[in-house]
């Protein structure tokens, strides 16, 4: 590196760390670095604002790259709460030291045990269903469990996502956490055998590609079905009614689910107020703005579900605590590499 890139970048770096400073320690404010972003979220955040009083101040961005900032920041960082989807991306915070543990009997009593970090580091505010969507023309017995990916007869029928992707990572750990290691590989291999394609492309793709005839089974998360019921999504929404869903394991474990969640930050200077705001997102009214806003599921008992999710029916979950499937992410990757899973 040239010693003129290498004085850019401690500009550039310089730059933002003063930037975000001026935006930092006020009262009567909350500092947010979110990597959601719905058009539902600006009621959520004007109903906080009104509420409270605390005006809120977003820094919108890819989850790991704001964990990467937040991790440069250090205790400079202005940011008092970080939001963001799927347990393995909250792991990766955790695992980097961001998070303090957050007192409140309400957050406690109104998030589902099994959506909490076990010392409280962060608590989950909406969930998406890891789902089996099939072709209904092509597909008479569609699988019914996530071991049935794996079986023989459905070979060269089945799309997903790569396997360094997060929401297959989760998937495989939640599969550690539950068999041990030896059956994850099994079942690794066998859905890899069983592909139509490499793996590719995001869920929607995978979704379309029942459209398409590529796949006659696809793994997706729900929510990317339930967006393309409630609007139009080009090469999926026109042709939605050929697609049936399943919520696997429901007599077993129940159906593997992931959220969207929120901790407090362990340099917060607002710290009261992020512990406000995380209630507040536990509150009915919030509970459904927030997971309508990406038509996920609330947490919260008795909540109000959006019409797409309706639609997609009543499912029995898994109640594993989604903190292992943080842990088990290196593991499910090792195994996912092991057998030449793309």
């Amino acid at each position: 590196m040239t010693l003129a890139k290498a004085a850019l970048i401690a500009l550039t770096a310089a730059t933002a760390l003063s930037g975000t400073a001026q935006m930092a320690f006020a009262d009567g404010e909350l500092n947010l670095y979110s990597s959601r972003h719905y058009d539902t979220d600006e009621k959520l955040y004007g109903d906080f604002e009104e509420q409270t009083g605390i005006k809120i101040n977003r820094i919108e961005g890819n989850a790991d790259e704001l964990i990467e900032r937040l991790k440069s920041e250090g205790a400079n960082s202005p940011a008092d709460v970080l939001l963001t989807v799927d347990a393995g991306r909250i792991w990766r915070a955790e695992s980097a030291d961001l998070f303090a543990a957050v007192e409140s009997e309400e957050l406690e009593k109104r998030i589902p045990a099994a959506l909490q970090h076990p010392e409280n580091h962060w608590f989950g505010f909406s969930t998406r269903a890891r789902m089996i969507f099939y072709s209904k023309d092509r597909v008479s017995e569609p699988p019914q469990t996530y071991a049935d990916l794996a079986d023989p007869k459905y070979k060269g029928q089945i799309c997903t996502r790569s396997s360094s992707n997060i929401y297959m990572l989760s998937l495989l750990a939640s599969r550690i956490a539950h068999d041990g290691a030896e059956v994850a590989t099994q079942f690794a291999q066998g859905l890899k055998d069983n592909l139509a394609r490499e793996p590719q492309g995001g869920d929607t793709d995978q979704l379309r590609g029942l459209v398409s005839g590529e796949c006659d089974i696809a793994v997706a998360n729900s929510y990317y079905f339930a967006r393309a019921m409630r609007t139009e999504v080009k090469d999926l929404s026109a042709d939605i009614d050929q697609i049936g869903w399943v919520f696997p394991d429901q007599d077993g474990n129940g159906t593997h689910v992931n959220v969207s969640a929120a901790g407090l930050l362990k340099n917060a200077p607002n710290k009261e107020n992020a512990v406000k705001f995380l209630e507040y997102l536990a509150s009915d009214s919030a509970q459904h703005y927030f997971a309508a806003g990406n038509d996920e599921f609330p947490v919260v008992d008795g909540v109000e579900k959006s019409a797409s999710v309706i639609k997609l029916g009543e499912f029995k979950a898994d109640e594993l605590n989604l903190s292992e499937l943080g842990t088990n992410q290196a593991k499910a990757q090792e195994i996912y590499n092991t057998v030449g899973y793309k």
